[in-house]
């Protein structure tokens, strides 16, 4: 039986083409990730783009700085729109952010009813867009938003695994001089 191009099954995917604007707000996000890390903060980083291309949302991860568990890039780029645009909903908003987002992200985006979402680097342990989870494509949901990976990925995960391994050798340290 011969495979049709329109016909592809469910775990098919077919690379994602990304634009210029894109690659530039997933460098602001990795920006936005390197100002968490010098906060002492999981490098990642977030914006928000407007339906006509215009950025309305940044920011980075401040759990730690911010004594709350809900400060993840994603959703303090959420609180930044949402003021901006004066309105809780942003039909028609892209999200861009350096890591999968969790389920507490990505419930925010669908009530916020983001229309992409396009992470950098896979989180196997919380990602709820297919590395753990994939809530997106939960047909009993009222908003489904088209999601993309893998733009940036690279610089994304070696932000991520250089920052635990300076965590990890400052631990070390810290036990070693005790």
């Amino acid at each position: 039986m011969q495979k049709h191009d329109s016909a592809l099954s469910f775990n098919e995917q077919v690379a994602p083409i990304f634009s210029t604007s894109d690659h530039i707000a997933m460098q602001l996000a990795l920006q936005l990730a390197q100002r968490a890390w010098q906060h002492g903060e999981v490098p990642v980083g977030a914006v928000v783009l407007d339906a006509q291309g215009q950025l309305i949302g940044q920011g980075f991860n401040q759990v730690i700085l911010g004594h709350d568990p809900s400060l993840h890039a994603e959703l303090v780029a959420l609180r930044q729109a949402t003021a901006q645009a004066k309105n809780y909903r942003l039909p028609g908003a892209q999200l861009f952010v350096t890591l999968e987002p969790c389920v507490m992200c990505l419930g925010a985006m669908f009530h916020a009813r983001i229309s992409r979402i396009v992470y950098a680097a896979p989180d196997p342990k919380t990602g709820a867009c297919g590395s753990l989870l994939c809530l997106h494509h939960n047909q009993q949901l009222n908003h489904h938003t088209q999601v993309q990976s893998g733009l940036l990925q690279d610089q994304a995960a070696q932000l991520l695994r250089d920052f635990f391994k300076e965590r990890r050798a400052l631990a070390k340290q810290k036990r070693l001089s005790l």
